[in-house]
């Protein structure tokens, strides 16, 4: 059974109230269009640098506006509703990257922690310690749905491999990326790695993404895309600002890719050997 997905593009803002308002109003068009799971971005409910005035405005998960806002869209619209992370305050104190997904009753159906932390150092002096702010996950999470089997990741878990690979094993046929990449990032790595993970695994992308210039000056680089178990892309958006991407997803195409290269079941376990080579300055080694 095919169905549609949208990706939603965001460019949020420091204000979690207003971005809700934003993201209602685009959720309620993909739906009116005939999407049937729709993806939000990574930190949907704020773009927000200073930390105190995150922490100012943090949530738990039963009362965050974004949650709470998804939910009942999802609900009211029949939908399955994957927020794809909002900054969520933990129980013991600390900061959650969180994703969410909402069935078409409105229930949760399961949440899922960034994993790998942005953590680096980029040209031109751009630095970020994403681990200052945010307690990273500890587990991988595949959703089996009556659409498809979802598995999760946000942004820079793109560039872990095994954590795709792990989902897909597990029986994702779908993998969700929502992201806030940098456009230093962006512009070099995006869509070749996006690509990399659904070819590498047999399984369609779906990577919302936030775009353009936000209130606390950063700039992400948007074009969020969606890749079939090929690595055909099916539908991208531009860099700057809203958009709403669809695409017909075919659960079956991922069991055609992986049957036509099954390497998913061709891995192999192996030993790793390292040698060093003798010094070719001035002969043999003593």
């Amino acid at each position: 059974m095919t169905f549609k997905a949208a990706a939603i593009q965001m460019c949020s803002g420091v204000d979690p109230e207003k971005n809700a308002v934003e993201m209602e109003k685009l959720i309620r068009e993909a739906a009116a269009n005939g999407a049937v799971y729709v993806q939000t971005p990574e930190m949907t409910g704020a773009i927000q640098k200073d930390r105190a005035a995150l922490r100012a405005v943090l949530k738990d998960e039963d009362t965050d506006i974004i949650a709470t806002t998804a939910a009942r869209l999802a609900k009211e619209l029949g939908i399955y509703v994957h927020v794809g992370s909002t900054a969520i305050a933990r129980d013991d104190g600390k900061i959650a990257n969180r994703g969410f997904l909402f069935a078409p009753d409105g229930q949760r159906i399961c949440t899922y922690d960034k994993i790998h932390m942005f953590d680096v150092d980029l040209d031109n002096g751009e630095s970020w310690r994403e681990s200052a702010a945010y307690e990273p996950g500890t587990n991988a999470r595949v959703a089996t749905l009556p659409l498809a089997s979802f598995g999760f990741a946000i942004c820079y878990d793109v560039r872990f491999p095994s954590l795709f690979r792990t989902e897909a094993v597990a029986g994702a046929e779908v993998l969700t990326v929502p992201a806030a990449f940098t456009r230093q990032t962006g512009e070099a790595h995006w869509e070749v790695l996006l690509r990399a993970r659904a070819i590498e695994n047999g399984a369609f992308v779906i990577a919302a993404a936030q775009a353009g210039v936000h209130e606390d000056e950063r700039e992400t680089f948007g074009h969020s895309i969606i890749v079939d178990p090929w690595g055909k892309v099916l539908a991208v958006a531009g860099g700057a600002g809203a958009e709403i991407i669809y695409a017909e997803i075919d659960p079956s195409a991922a069991a055609a890719a992986r049957g036509k290269i099954p390497n998913l079941k061709n891995a192999r376990d192996f030993k790793l050997d390292t040698v060093k080579a003798a010094s070719s300055a001035g002969g043999e080694a003593a």
